[in-house]
């Protein structure tokens, strides 16, 4: 009976350390700049399909190789269905710019990873997102979550898909302040915007714990990539 005892606990520690390797923490900042996303061109990764990409009128392109819109002359632009949406009260889907420490665009395009918040407004809730994009300004650990109005950051694609200000909507890093900005918003873009101010409870760039899981499809589904 002690020898069992002692089993189930040297069982127990090891599975709590294996849980443990695979939980790691990071932090977060929001953008939505409408550019094509990194992970939506050909070769970045062993995946189906590139992540879709949509023309100036959210019609999704067939050609993965057009030109960004964030670059003069460019007809790509984020698809306004890669917006973050509440499952329940305690879990959210949505899109996210990646990077991970030690690892490439080859490992995390079309990953999908659990989110816990573990600070701010938000602490305690989760959110599963897909990596669609990557921050070159991103720091390790760093998930940069897509929501309208959340600042474009280093580039904008926004004023030539919706004519939105030259610096995009609110400010360039952190976007706009309030709920009640979101009301002009172009229509497709409300919803992911006004998540920010209810589910998301406006958290500022709240810290996370997170691990890698399976793609749920409600996410694949949008993006048309997953990882082979």
């Amino acid at each position: 009976m002690i020898f069992l005892q002692q089993l189930a606990v040297v069982t127990l520690a090891i599975g709590t350390a294996l849980v443990d390797a695979q939980t790691k923490t990071g932090k977060t900042t929001r953008y939505w700049d409408c550019c094509k996303p990194s992970c939506g061109w050909s070769g970045k990764a062993s995946v189906s399909a590139p992540v879709k990409s949509c023309d100036k009128s959210d019609n999704p392109l067939a050609d993965m190789a057009a030109k960004n819109g964030c670059e003069s002359g460019g007809t790509a632009f984020m698809c306004t269905d890669q917006s973050p949406w509440a499952v329940n009260d305690d879990l959210a889907y949505g899109f996210a710019a990646v990077k991970l420490a030690g690892e490439s665009e080859s490992s995390w395009c079309c990953a999908c990873y659990e989110l816990t918040f573990t600070s701010g407004a938000a602490n305690g809730k989760k959110m599963i997102v897909q990596a669609t994009n990557t921050g070159g300004d991103l720091g390790d650990n760093h998930f940069d979550l897509q929501m309208p109005g959340g600042g474009v950051g280093l580039f904008n694609g926004c004023t030539a898909e919706f004519g939105a200000p030259s610096s995009g909507w609110g400010a360039q890093y952190g976007g706009i302040s309030s709920r009640s900005q979101c009301d002009s918003f172009p229509a497709k873009l409300k919803a992911g915007c006004y998540w920010r101010f209810d589910w998301f409870k406006n958290a500022d760039n709240p810290d996370v714990s997170f691990k890698a899981v399976t793609c749920p499809s409600a996410l694949t589904d949008k993006t048309g990539c997953k990882r082979n």
